[in-house]
């Protein structure tokens, strides 16, 4: 491999690193998402503690 290509190659990892860091930079942490159906459960949660048929377990 020749100096040249060497250096391309070195020039485009730099470029993937810096997209790599970019899109890490703006990616939404999914633990911080609910879905639907986690949504769903909350409510639900939270209907049978109103009505007491569930209480705190601690």
């Amino acid at each position: 491999m020749s100096e040249t290509e060497t250096k391309q190659i070195l020039d485009e990892l730099r470029v993937i690193r810096s997209d790599l860091d970019y899109i890490k930079g703006h990616l939404s942490d999914i633990d911080l998402v609910l879905t639907d159906d986690d949504k769903e459960a909350i409510e639900s949660a939270e209907n049978d503690w109103k009505t007491k048929k569930t209480k705190r377990l601690i």
